[in-house]
């Protein structure tokens, strides 16, 4: 059972991901949210949990505002999907595929930890920071966007949040240690006026996101 949810929590990982990227069309976001809320169906069964009756997009049912025979539809619905999914799983179980996986998502995991202290740049206006792994060779993003918002005067825009910027990219394995490199990548983005050269207030525009500048370094 152990493993079984962990391979579970891989998926969910992985799907989490995917969708905080925010590059996903609308019809694959909806089909993905549906995948994560049928895994989290199923595991509830798997761990002897409660069941939780959903609608089409996968929003929890209010009992306030659902009929009881509506409620029970729904509940069926769910039970049935969930035991057929249970019924394909021992299936797969006998397949060598199925033995692969569980070795590969128990092997071990690493944790990088970051501590931004501070940010010096002359920006002139509120910046947004994204941090995130990079690997060089493959010209690839390997982990999710850590975002810090950094006001124009020098501060964190959430001032309680001042020496407390901690984020920890998780789910390293042995093949992210095995690149030649890995990179601590630091996007920023300007948000304010089109051009820093307006002065006046009545001509320039607002909130406007714009790229300024990206840093990086040697991390792994």
């Amino acid at each position: 059972r152990f493993q079984q949810v962990q391979s579970m929590m891989c998926d969910l990982m992985e799907w989490r991901s995917q969708l905080l990227s925010g590059t996903l069309p609308k019809d694959e976001l909806k089909e993905l949210k549906q995948k994560v809320t049928s895994k989290i169906d199923y595991g509830n069964k798997v761990l002897e949990l409660d069941l939780i009756v959903r609608d089409e997009d996968g929003n929890i049912l209010d009992p306030d505002k659902t009929s009881v025979i509506s409620l029970f539809h729904a509940h069926e619905e769910a039970t049935n999907k969930i035991t057929e999914r249970i019924k394909e799983e021992m299936q797969s179980k006998d397949q060598p595929e199925y033995a692969s996986y569980c070795r590969m998502s128990s092997s071990p995991t690493h944790s990088l930890y970051v501590f931004v202290r501070n940010f010096v740049c002359r920006i002139g206006e509120d910046a947004e920071l994204f941090m995130s792994l990079y690997d060089p060779q493959k010209s690839t993003i390997i982990s999710e966007n850590y975002l810090v918002r950094w006001g124009s005067r020098g501060f964190p825009k959430e001032i309680d949040m001042l020496n407390n910027l901690k984020v920890v990219f998780t789910d390293l394995g042995n093949k992210d240690l095995s690149r030649d490199k890995i990179y601590l990548v630091c996007q920023i983005v300007r948000v304010g006026r089109m051009d820093l050269r307006d002065s006046n207030s009545k001509k320039y525009t607002q909130g406007l996101r714009r790229p300024f500048g990206v840093a990086g370094t040697w991390s792994l």
